[in-house]
């Protein structure tokens, strides 16, 4: 194995690693995020009620393709969060042979209270490192996305819940 071209630099051994303990952190930051609803919603579940909150009004077919799991899979998960009130299906108004899934006014709270949680946290531990250490994350994390072929996320302002930026394009009808 050849020598590391820069040899005071992390290899990608030791990015790796780093990458996997961050995304680790992150992971529990999510789940604790959703903990007040850990018995009535996964957070499988979590991300449809995110797609729905940015998309709106959906059909399953297209849902479940955005989703990238099979109709009956995204068929369960409606039927569990329509069961625990936070999602619905309707008649399509623009063809009624159709049914179109969407949020419930409690399913919007969920979205927004949990979405905030996770960005309350992840303020508090950005709010502990130094300017430069910050700066430093974000040229290294907008980097990371990229070579990830991730879009990068609109402004905060603009986000869609949880950050993703590259919700499905579902329509409705």
């Amino acid at each position: 194995m050849p020598a590391p071209a820069h040899p005071h630099l992390p290899g990608v051994d030791a990015v790796t690693r780093a990458v996997l303990t961050a995304s680790r952190l992150l992971v529990a930051v999510s789940a604790r995020s959703l903990a007040a609803y850990e018995d009535r919603v996964t957070l499988p579940q979590f991300r449809l009620l995110v797609v729905l909150s940015a998309q709106g009004a959906s059909k399953l077919v297209a849902l479940a393709d955005g989703l990238g799991v099979s109709p009956s899979t995204a068929m369960r998960m409606m039927d569990r969060l329509i069961a625990a009130g936070f999602a619905d299906r309707q008649i399509n108004p623009a063809n009624r042979r159709e049914t179109v899934l969407r949020l419930t006014s409690e399913g919007a709270r969920l979205v927004e209270e949990v979405t905030a949680r996770r960005q309350g946290e992840i303020a508090e531990i950005v709010g502990r490192l130094a300017p430069a250490q910050r700066t430093a994350l974000v040229e290294a994390l907008t980097a990371f996305t990229l070579a990830g072929g991730e879009p990068l996320a609109p402004s905060a302002a603009d986000a869609y819940p949880l950050g993703w930026s590259d919700c499905p394009q579902i329509p409705a009808t």
